[in-house]
């Protein structure tokens, strides 16, 4: 088994506190208010999807608002009458994003209003290729190359992902399967202490979630693809998950793992991480590591924890 967070919860604090004091700051029991979402990240990465999804659960949202402006809608918001839950758009193109940003942040923060940040990203390549597609020009790279423009923008964006509470990589997401994401996540969010998660079981051999908080790497157990009867089975099948289940090595597994969770899951609670996204993964991400997700997944409904489970690669070759 391997570990390994994929954003450091110190480091995401350090680069942050300087702009905005402590993160738990945030997450201040309130009186029923405006709740905020703050969509952002790569250009091409799915922003215009997302807003799309959000405003189907009854979000009030608005696209590529200058962020200076944050604190306006948040009194509008607040006001008798005014939208309850808002989702604004932003993007890097101004030339005073970051300061207009934490400046709106600020401000939502001084007037105790809860606030999310939803990174979107993908690969280079997925990036590329879907510029290529629409015919539209990079931003950040007008009369230039889109690759450009990308490397750009990723390194105008990076403070800004590490202070993200959920980063969502869509290289592998169809439009559909954004809005499903986003929709599980948000369809009954309201400010709360709770930690959302999401478990996706992956193949190596398609590449690990960018997205991921903590990687599990379970190619150590016994492969039931060398099972003749079992290799066209998905690890969903009962005759699969009893292979896996009954292995020795599992049993230890399983029991380091959850000390391991028992530990780490209450400290990202009291640092006021609103989201953790774990993602195991095998050989093909077809077998061990859809089996593995399923427990784990278990083991958060077992803690009232909202979970939403994803089996990206059980049914590609």
């Amino acid at each position: 088994m391997t570990a390994q967070p994929a954003r450091s919860p110190e480091r995401r604090r350090n680069s942050a506190d300087r702009r905005r004091g402590p993160r738990d700051r945030r997450r201040t029991k309130l009186a029923p208010g405006p709740e905020f979402i703050v969509i952002t990240g790569l250009s091409g990465a799915g922003r215009s999807e997302a807003a799309k999804s959000l405003e189907d659960l009854d979000y009030f949202v608005i696209d590529n608002m200058p962020p200076a402006l944050v604190g306006r809608v948040a009194d509008l918001a607040a006001a008798g009458g005014g939208p309850h839950r808002v989702a604004i758009v932003v993007d890097a193109r101004g030339g005073r994003f970051f300061d207009d940003l934490h400046k709106g942040l600020d401000e939502l923060r001084e007037g105790q209003v809860p606030y999310r940040i939803v990174f979107l990203e993908a690969s280079d390549d997925t990036l590329v290729r879907r510029f290529s597609i629409t015919r539209r020009r990079h931003p950040l790279a007008p009369d230039g190359r889109v690759d450009e423009g990308i490397r750009k923008e990723r390194l105008v964006m990076d403070s800004l992902r590490a202070q993200a509470d959920l980063v969502i990589d869509t290289t592998e997401l169809t439009p559909h399967g954004l809005r499903d994401r986003i929709r599980e996540t948000f369809a009954s969010a309201e400010p709360r202490g709770d930690l959302q998660v999401t478990v996706i079981s992956f193949s190596y051999k398609h590449g690990v979630p960018r997205d991921a908080d903590l990687v599990l790497d379970v190619r150590f157990l016994p492969n039931p693809h060398w099972e003749e009867e079992l290799r066209p089975l998905p690890g969903t099948d009962e005759r699969v998950r009893n292979y896996v289940l009954r292995q020795q090595s599992f049993g230890e597994f399983r029991r380091r793992l959850i000390r391991l969770l028992d530990f780490v899951v209450p400290g990202y609670i009291s640092e006021g991480k609103s989201f953790l996204t774990v993602a195991v993964g095998c050989t093909g991400g077809r077998h061990r590591s859809v089996v593995v997700a399923d427990e784990l997944a278990e083991y958060f409904r077992n803690r009232r924890l909202p979970v939403v489970l994803e089996h990206r690669d059980v049914h590609r070759e």
